[in-house]
């Protein structure tokens, strides 16, 4: 039977199950990655497993989230995080050398192989042909200690991309388009992999870019082919003995298919406050622009940076404009410095920042209030930036420097004749701020700042569930709700008793005391609850506040399962109408819950008003028993081996 590259690959790594959809599945993990602001939980989970090294061909843990060093929690995060990485075999990338995705697609990826990060933007790596997946910090600790990871069985897009773009118009406008199209739910349960004759004449940072923010669709991957650009990006690497071809057979079956011509696109821009909400530049024209932020995982690569350098080049930015430039790696920086690029970007007046992640996640750079501020990010949640009040426009680079210059937003065809910038033949390679695993690993001591306080444990399921509804929101809620990560919380991810008074401040400021003086209860949210970020703390302090389950119109696949992991049950109302006649503060009652749970279909009692609503439990049977035992780690515990 011809098969897709995704199924090529989940065949190669297929350990139990059958390759149908729904089904659920276990593939062996090749390569892990965690990065800072949510590593100290995964590995304080890895070391309550009991494992004595890591299972995988290579974990590599990155400092790039945390990098404000204000007081000594964030230092001392990555003290205990350098400490464990040496104990257990694991690669640690220092801060300052890059964000974790760029720098894994530059000295890690290898094609055909797989990768599950504990950040919601690991597929990534699809840009050179590796099933990348982004999952909660339990399950990558699972996979770090057994080389194993559950999936459910995925349905594959064919996302044709025909013609070449025109001048002016780039990878991010590609995936701008597909999310105008899909919305941030259109690629739940699916990975989306890119064919046609238009991935020719991408890059692999152009590839990059798409893969990155196919997260954004809900996607469980995205993934590219492994070809002769891939091949000359591996060599220009030093790693062409990397390289493996992976092609999709001739008369592979695709779940769907969308079919995009490339020559029809024009610049696009993302408006607040979703990556969904897309339109074309030329129609915002004359829209004031008050910051400029260039960078993130999604665009701070080497082509990125130079064509911003080369349209900046011999000009001043506009007066009324603040920007900021982050390269995404050392490597990338060291390209600029050594191009000469970085003097045009700083003549001209931007701000270069370390090689982190930094203004995307809120640590630092929060715009001013009400305004306007043009990010080549990934995501421009309310309040994202660490302003509630500012306006987060996405963009591509291009269109970044352009409205740099002219202080609007502004289409990049303006300028004239395109720049144009080819990869370099070989890149820059210095690796010694990445310190490599050791065979011997006896004797290291794991260091732990006071800061760093054990995370919370479920307890297995009683005969009956009952609580008060302490919240009700609507759709899209996403993590940065659940659990806000600005430059004032992120020092503290390994706290979770302090985190827990910020958690869902952002819907009701007075929810931690409504959870703690009702100890605990349920949740109630709309369509895609639990979307963006995989920060397992949006599961794990609800879990500390006593949240005993979400009633939900559907979730966010990664959130949904760190819920689950954690052993809070995440019920679908099988009737949407249903979410309306539920109130803040109604009293619910879950009875029989054990073998409702079994079933798979729950009556929940609102003893308020009296009525009764049948949820759905959308989950496999192992995920069941999780909640049964109250979490995957009691689980782990009550069968005695983690392989069991």
């Amino acid at each position: 039977m011809p098969l897709t590259i995704t199924q090529k690959i989940i065949k190669s790594h297929l350990i139990k199950g059958k390759m149908v959809f729904g089904e659920e599945i276990i593939i062996s993990i090749d390569q892990t990655l965690t990065q800072d602001s949510t590593g100290t939980m995964v590995y304080l989970e890895f070391e309550a497993l009991g494992m004595d090294r890591v299972k995988t061909e290579r974990s590599v843990a990155y400092i790039d989230h945390n990098i404000l060093q204000t007081g000594p929690e964030n230092a001392d995060d990555h003290l205990y995080i350098q400490t464990i990485a040496k104990k257990y075999g694991i690669f640690f990338s220092k801060p300052g050398n890059g964000i974790c995705h760029q720098v894994h697609l530059e000295r890690f990826t290898i094609p055909g192989q797989t990768l599950l990060g504990s950040d919601s933007h690991t597929p990534t790596a699809g840009a050179v042909g590796m099933l990348a997946i982004g999952a909660g910090g339990m399950d990558v600790a699972i996979a770090m200690g057994t080389g194993e990871y559950y999936i459910t069985m995925p349905e594959v897009v064919k996302v044709n991309l025909k013609g070449k773009l025109p001048p002016w118009v780039s990878a991010k406008d590609i995936i701008l388009e597909i999310l105008k199209r899909l919305t941030v739910k259109g690629g739940v349960g699916k990975v989306f992999e890119y064919v046609g004759e238009g991935i020719k004449d991408l890059s692999v940072p152009q590839r990059a870019t798409i893969t990155n923010m196919g997260t954004e669709l809900g996607a469980l991957s995205s993934i590219f082919p492994s070809d002769e650009v891939t091949l000359e990006f591996l060599k220009a690497q030093q790693r062409e003995n990397d390289f493996l071809a992976i092609n999709a057979d001739y008369e592979a079956i695709y779940d769907e298919e969308i079919e995009i011509d490339l020559s029809q696109l024009e610049p696009l821009v993302a408006c607040p406050h979703s990556p969904d909400k897309v339109v074309t530049v030329s129609s915002l024209k004359g829209l004031k622009v008050d910051q400029i932020v260039i960078g993130s995982c999604t665009n701070s690569s080497y082509i990125d940076l130079m064509k911003v350098a080369k349209i900046l080049e011999g000009k001043t930015i506009a007066e009324n404009v603040s920007l900021v430039i982050a390269p995404g790696s050392r490597q990338v920086l060291s390209m600029l410095a050594k191009e000469g690029a970085l003097v045009s970007l700083i003549a001209a007046g931007a701000r270069i920042l370390e090689c982190a992640c930094g203004p995307c996640i809120g640590m630092g750079q929060s715009p001013s209030t009400n305004s306007v501020s043009l990010r080549t990010f990934n995501r421009n949640f309310e309040g994202r930036s660490g302003t509630p009040s500012a306006k987060v426009y996405l963009v591509s680079p291009e269109v970044a420097a352009a409205s740099a210059i002219t202080g609007y937003l502004t289409d990049p065809r303006e300028l004239g004749a395109p720049i144009i910038i080819e990869e370099p033949k070989m890149f820059l390679i210095n690796d010694n701020l990445i310190i490599p695993s050791l065979k011997n690993c006896s004797g290291v001591e794991v260091i732990k700042g006071p800061n760093i306080k054990p995370f919370p444990k479920g307890h297995p399921l009683g005969k009956e569930v009952q609580g008060k509804v302490l919240i009700k929101v609507g759709d899209n809620i996403t993590t940065d709700h659940i659990m806000p990560s600005n430059a004032k919380l992120l020092p503290y991810r390994s706290n979770i008793p302090y985190l827990s008074d910020y958690c869902l401040t952002p819907c009701d400021k007075d929810f931690p005391k409504k959870a703690r003086e009702n100890r605990g209860g349920f949740i109630i949210g709309g369509i895609n609850y639990g979307q963006g970020s995989s920060r397992e703390h949006a599961a794990l302090i609800p879990l500390y506040l006593g949240v005993k389950a979400v009633l939900a119109k559907s979730f966010a696949r990664i959130h949904q399962a760190n819920l689950i992991n954690n052993g809070i049950i995440t019920l679908i109302f099988e009737n949407p109408e249903d979410y309306d006649n539920v109130e803040e503060m109604d009293e619910l009652l879950i009875e029989n819950a054990f073998l409702q749970l079994k079933k798979g279909v729950v009556k929940v009692k609102n003893m308020t008003n009296g009525k009764e609503y049948k949820m759905i439990l959308k989950i496999t049977p192992r995920q069941k028993e999780i909640i049964v035992q109250g979490g995957i780690l009691n689980l782990v515990k009550s069968k005695g081996s983690i392989k069991k």
